[in-house]
């Protein structure tokens, strides 16, 4: 204890020399921190730049959509390598008649692949489709449990995009941005709705399949936001989040003691600087504190009841897919605003028999296919899909050839940028419908071509947020997710 309050005298003194240096300078500025805090704050930040106003509110706090929400929170399940669509949600006929034919020149000539050499034969699905539900939806047979929510679905076969590699794909996809440094979908969520719980991030990262996914963590970050929006990954077992626990000898009292007199620094520095990341670092310390008890009361799934982890096919302790799912249903009935799973193991190129889509895929889709079922079957009775958003897709398509990478007898599709599937369930999107098409050999879009940022456009609308108007003032541009033209649509066709 002693320590203790000799460290908080050290920290008092060693600030009263800095502004001592810094206070002429700083008035002779007249505020233009304050002015300049006001400026990034935006029209959607109800943050004032006077210090109770602050410390009521907070970055987080829960700020009013621009119109009428359809849905409050949003669980968007990234397959991290992207899914072969013909296999699971694209059904083509004719691709199967032409089976490990030629390729025809109409698809050949000009045309530019990631790994395929040569002329390519054509591959149809090995799996059977069939019409599910009311709607008639055609499924793949090797996902039965996800066929069972034909009718909530919004299954999108037109899908386009212009990365053809994994980390770009990703990275445009979640941040609208094909490089590092552009602010996650989540983190904008949050910057302009705030979150429901304040003892927990409002934007929660949860991995599965053994590695990050290939964009790494910049695929969740906030970019050009202040990082207090910043994606938070969440992890099984003792330590849920990195250094949120106290150092050994330090008492939670102790803990209390420091960050108060570490946000009795930071506060003055604000009222004198008005450097918005201030605040970030005093929401980021005071969270922390507040995450202690927080997250491993809502990341014990030891909690729930042994039919519902039956359910999903989670086990305690284990790092799966299965328990991602079970934490995000946790994590949004407890008011987490935006919840991201990444599972990694989806490129399905056919150079092994852990990656061909007749062993391989079927592996991968046993891993999701029961959880997802039970997550929206989860939600739907808890009366929670009505205003959840689920999004489940990959980050570009697979091709209608067959990659034969090196001479592979194994099969396996390329990257492909011309189409691919996603589907969206719950969060006011219209139910039991097919939305584009594509070619008869599933190679190109033949109707309703869906942009990447016209996705990112409509998941804002979704939840109450106008995506031509989120922004963020940033090297004197007003930056937002959805780029800076007006090309960009609301598919308002997919609401209900």
């Amino acid at each position: 204890m002693t320590k203790l309050i000799r460290l908080e005298d050290q920290i008092r003194t060693e600030w009263a020399r800095h502004v001592t240096r810094r206070h002429f300078l700083n008035r002779c500025q007249v505020g233009l921190g304050a002015v300049a805090l006001g400026q990034t704050i935006g029209k959607n930040q109800a943050i004032s730049a006077d210090s109770n106003s602050t410390q009521k509110l907070g970055p987080m706090a829960v700020r009013p959509p621009n119109h009428a929400p359809k849905a409050k929170r949003v669980i968007y399940l990234h397959m991290s390598g992207s899914p072969p669509q013909q296999d699971l949600f694209d059904w083509k006929p004719a691709l199967v008649k032409h089976h490990l034919e030629p390729c025809p020149d109409e698809i050949f000539n000009g045309e530019r692949f990631a790994f395929i050499k040569g002329r390519p034969v054509m591959l149809g699905t090995p799996w059977k489709f069939a019409r599910h539900g009311q709607s008639g939806q055609w499924i793949s047979e090797v996902i039965p449990g996800m066929a069972k929510h034909a009718d909530d679905m919004c299954i999108i076969n037109s899908m386009v995009t212009k990365e053809i590699n994994h980390a770009p794909a990703e990275l445009f996809l979640h941040t609208g941005e094909n490089r590092a440094g552009g602010a996650a979908l989540g983190a904008w969520t949050t910057y302009g709705l705030g979150s429901e719980n304040q003892n927990l991030p409002g934007f929660v990262v949860l991995v599965s399949g053994g590695t990050d996914p290939t964009a790494g963590k910049s695929v969740w970050g906030s970019g050009v936001l202040p990082s207090v929006y910043q994606g938070v990954q969440c992890r099984t077992g003792t330590e849920p989040i990195f250094f949120l626990s106290n150092p050994d000898g330090m008492t939670q009292d102790d803990r209390r003691r420091s960050l108060d007199a570490l946000k009795a620094i930071n506060e003055q520095e604000l009222t004198e600087f008005g450097d918005p990341e201030t605040l970030t670092r005093i929401e980021q310390y005071e969270l922390a504190y507040r995450m202690q008890t927080s997250v491993p009361e809502v990341m014990d799934i030891g909690k729930e009841d042994p039919r519902t982890l039956a359910m999903y096919g989670a086990e305690v302790g284990k790092s799966t897919f299965a328990n991602n799912c079970l934490l995000a249903r946790r994590m949004v009935e407890q008011g987490v605003r935006y919840v991201q799973l990444f599972d990694w193991g989806w490129d399905m190129h056919g150079t092994g028999a852990d990656n061909d889509i007749v062993t391989g895929l079927p592996k991968k889709c046993r891993d999701v296919d029961k959880p997802i079922d039970a997550l929206l079957t989860d939600l739907k009775q808890r009366g929670m899909l009505d205003d959840t958003l689920v999004v489940w897709g990959g980050e570009f398509g697979r091709t209608s050839m067959n990659e034969a990478r090196g001479g592979s007898k194994f099969l396996g599709r390329d990257h492909h940028i011309h189409c691919f599937s996603i589907w969206m369930a719950g969060g006011g999107v219209k139910p039991g419908v097919t939305i584009g098409s594509t070619d008869d050999l599933g190679y190109r879009v033949s109707e309703n071509a869906f942009e990447i940022r016209d996705l990112q456009a409509t998941i804002l609308h979704l939840l109450g947020l106008d995506p031509f108007h989120l922004s963020y003032k940033s090297q004197g541009l007003n930056t937002r997710l959805i780029g800076p033209a007006e090309t960009p649509k609301i598919r308002r066709e997919i609401l209900a």
